[in-house]
C-alpha cells in the first residue's frame, strides 16, 4: 500500500469529487484523475481509481434502483462495449491527449449551445432516444472510458437533450457506468495495471469513496431540476476546459 501522506493529500479530494460525481453532480469525476496523476503516474492513478469507482457504483446503483431509464442504458451500452474494445485495442497506439481535447472541444461546444439554445423563450422540445446516435456516443463514452477516464461527457451529450427528470438522469448514468466498470475490469487486467500495492492502495480508500458517494446523493436531491441541468451544464463546460488544457499540455 502507498504511505506517502503527499499521496493522500492529493487521493482524498480526488476521491471526494469522484463520490460527488457519482451521487448526481456529473462532471466532476474527470477532474479527479488529474489530480491523483500529480503525485503518481497516471496508469497507476487508473488502476487505483477503478476499484474505487466500483464500489462507489454500489452506492449510487443502490440510491438510484428505481429511477432509471432502461432504454437509454440498454442502447448505449450496446455502444459502449464496442468502444471499450476499440480503446483496448488501441492503447498503445492512441493518445491520450489527443483523445482528451477532442472530448474537451466537443463538450464545451455541446453545453454553450445548449445554454443558449434553452435561454429562448421557447426552447426546444426534448430530444428522444433514439438508437443510431445513441450507439454512436454509446461508443465514444466507452472509448473515452477506456482511453482518457472521459465518458462522462459523451454521456451527457447524448442524455441531456432528452430532459430527463433529475433523478432518471442520475439514474441512468450510475447504472449505465457501473455496467462500464466492470466491463473494464479484464482489459486492465490484461494490461498489468492491477498489483497488490494498488489494491490495497485502493481498500484504504474505500471509506472515503462510500461516504463522499451518499454525500453526493442526499445533496444532489436538495437541487431543483432546472438549477440541476444549469450546474451540470456548467460543470461540463469547466470539465471540458480542463480536457482541453491538459491535451494541449501533453500534446506540445
Amino acid at each position: 500500500m502507498i504511505t506517502d501522506p503527499l499521496f493522500y493529500a492529493a487521493a482524498i479530494p480526488a476521491v471526494i469529487l469522484l463520490g460527488l460525481a457519482k451521487g448526481g453532480f456529473s462532471g466532476l469525476g474527470a477532474l479527479s484523475l488529474p489530480l491523483m496523476a500529480l503525485v503518481v503516474s497516471p496508469v497507476q492513478a487508473a488502476a487505483i481509481t477503478l476499484p474505487i469507482l466500483i464500489v462507489q457504483d454500489v452506492v449510487s446503483v443502490w440510491a438510484y434502483r428505481h429511477t432509471w431509464d432502461r432504454r437509454n442504458v440498454v442502447i448505449l451500452l450496446l455502444g459502449a462495449i464496442s468502444g471499450i474494445v476499440t480503446g483496448y485495442l488501441l492503447a498503445a497506439q492512441v493518445s491520450d491527449a489527443a483523445v482528451k481535447l477532442a472530448v474537451g472541444v466537443i463538450s464545451v461546444a455541446f453545453a454553450i449551445r445548449r445554454m443558449v439554445v434553452e435561454r429562448h423563450a421557447t426552447p426546444p422540445k426534448p430530444a428522444p432516444a433514439d438508437v443510431p446516435r445513441g450507439i454512436f456516443w454509446g461508443w465514444v463514452t466507452g472509448f473515452t472510458s477506456m482511453v482518457a477516464h472521459a465518458g462522462g461527457p459523451p454521456f451527457q451529450i447524448y442524455v441531456m437533450p432528452q430532459r430527463l427528470p433529475r433523478d432518471i438522469f442520475v439514474g441512468t448514468g450510475a447504472v449505465l457506468f457501473a455496467l462500464i466498470n466492470w466491463i473494464k475490469v479484464p482489459p486492465y487486467l490484461a494490461l498489468g495495471q492491477f498489483t497488490m500495492e494498488n489494491m490495497a492502495t485502493a481498500g484504504a480508500l474505500f471509506p472515503v469513496a462510500i461516504a463522499s458517494t451518499w454525500a453526493g446523493v442526499l445533496l444532489v436531491r436538495r437541487v431543483s431540476g432546472q438549477s440541476f441541468y444549469t450546474a451540470v451544464y456548467v460543470l461540463l463546460v469547466l470539465v471540458g476546459a480542463k480536457l482541453i488544457y491538459d491535451g494541449i499540455s501533453a500534446l506540445v
